[in-house]
Parts: C-alpha cells; structure tokens; sequence
C-alpha cells in the first residue's frame, strides 16, 4: 500500500507561460502560482498584464513580465535571458501562445497560412528550443505544449489549424524522445472548446453552440479550470514519469 500521497506541488519551482494575459494561459499562470510556483509571464503587452501581476503577487509569489511576441527569435532569446536573470533557471514552459482563422481550405488565403504556421509551429518550436536548451543544460524540466482537439479531430473549416496542432503533437513526441536522457519531460494537453474571450464570439451564437455540445459526451462546454488540472499534473513530480503525451481535455469528442 502506498503511504505518501502524489506530490502535485510545484513549490520553489520557475514557470514560463507564454500568452499569459488571458484565457487559458492567464488560468494556467494562476494556477502554477496557486501550486506554489513562481511565475514569467509571458506577454506582447507588459502594462495591460499588471492586474494580473498584482493577483500573483497578492498569493505570495514572484513575478517577472517579459514582452513576448512569438515568433520573433529576438524576442523570445530576450525573454528567456530576463528569465534566467531574476530566477536562474526555467523549470516548466507552458507554451499556450497560438492563433486559428477559420476558413474553409478552398478560401484559404496565403497570409492566413502563413500566419497559422508561423505562430503556432515556428512560435512553438523556438520557444521550446530556447527553454530546453536551458533545461539541458541543467539536467531537468517540464515542457507543456497546449495543443488542441483540432489536431486529433477533422474540424471543418479549421484545416491548417487542425494540420498545426497535428504538428504540436508530433513534435511532443519527437523532442520527448529526444531530451528524456537529459530529464527533461514534454506532453501536450488538447482541449475542446473552452470558454474564453478568444470563442466567446462562436458559442454566444446559439446554433454553434448547441452543434458544439452535440460532439461532446460529457455534455459541456469546456472552462479555463478544466484545462489547467491537467497542466499542473504534468507538471508536477506526479507525472515524472510521463512524456510524449497528448492528455486531451476534450469531453470524449475524441471517441464520440
């Protein structure tokens, strides 16, 4: 019998969360603090992120704003470099920054596909290259991509945000095959349709709401809470030995 409960705590640790001002990465930013890590936040806007600032510090954590514009490499290097500076070390990289205009594949417009790949597998692969060089160095770390249901499902008229969030999940597994000598860990968690300010303009409108719950089991639309359970899991040392994963937070729409 097991006498020590899971260790789910991310006391003395060093998060970077990049698009932390809202949604899921501002929720994933609270909740890593509230498990007792200190926090980077990672942000294109530095003084509209100070409320937040203010609520992390209130809960007794430090923290440190970066202006993160990915995927720009200098910014990102900028970033990383501040990081080491104040806390020495990066110990998890939630990687939460990613964009999605909708079209259907035959309207697809080359700025649009430019713009999707860029930010969400270019962005993606910098931001973890940087962290993880780093965390090589030191011989441990948690990489945490948010990925999404969209690379696992067909969603119509999201093709390229479906092939980037493939890509994502892909690239998961390769850098966790890659870096597990070096201790370092990398998953992915996929979540449906969460409620944020980013698809507030999608689920207000009734019928895609309802279409929406349609391909959900569990019969809800997703919150912030639902995605960040699974963030703090992988990474904490509950989850040390779990890597290559796509933990999808998806209400069985994977399944359905």
């Amino acid at each position: 019998m097991q006498k020590n409960a899971p260790d789910f705590s991310l006391e003395g640790k060093v998060t970077l969360v990049t698009g932390a001002s809202r949604g899921i990465g501002r929720a994933c930013a609270l909740a890593c603090a509230a498990a007792g890590s200190d926090i980077v936040l990672g942000v294109r806007d530095v003084a509209a992120s100070a409320g937040l600032v203010a609520e992390l510090e209130a809960a007794g954590r430090k923290v440190l704003t970066v202006e993160l514009d990915i995927p720009n490499k200098a910014h990102i290097a900028q970033a990383v470099d501040a990081a080491l500076t104040t806390f020495g070390r990066i110990d998890v990289l939630v990687n939460n920054v990613g964009v999605a205009p909708g079209n259907l594949a035959e309207l697809v417009e080359e700025k649009d596909l430019d713009e999707i790949l860029d930010v969400n597998i270019k962005g993606t692969f910098l931001m973890t290259q940087a962290v993880g060089r780093q965390m090589i160095k030191r011989n441990g770390g948690r990489i945490i991509s948010i990925s999404s249901q969209a690379g696992t499902v067909a969603l119509r008229g999201e093709a390229i945000y479906c092939m980037s969030k493939a890509a994502i999940n892909h690239l998961t597994r390769c850098l966790a095959a890659e870096w597990a000598r070096y201790n370092v860990t990398v998953n992915a968690v996929s979540p449906t349709f969460i409620y944020t300010d980013g698809t507030a303009p999608f689920l207000s409108d009734a019928d895609n709401r309802e279409a929406t719950l349609g391909h959900i089991p569990l019969g809800r639309i997703g919150e912030t809470d639902d995605v960040v359970g699974a963030v703090v899991f992988l990474a904490s040392p509950a989850a040390s030995l779990i890597t290559g994963a796509n933990l999808l937070v998806d209400g069985g729409w994977s399944v359905a």
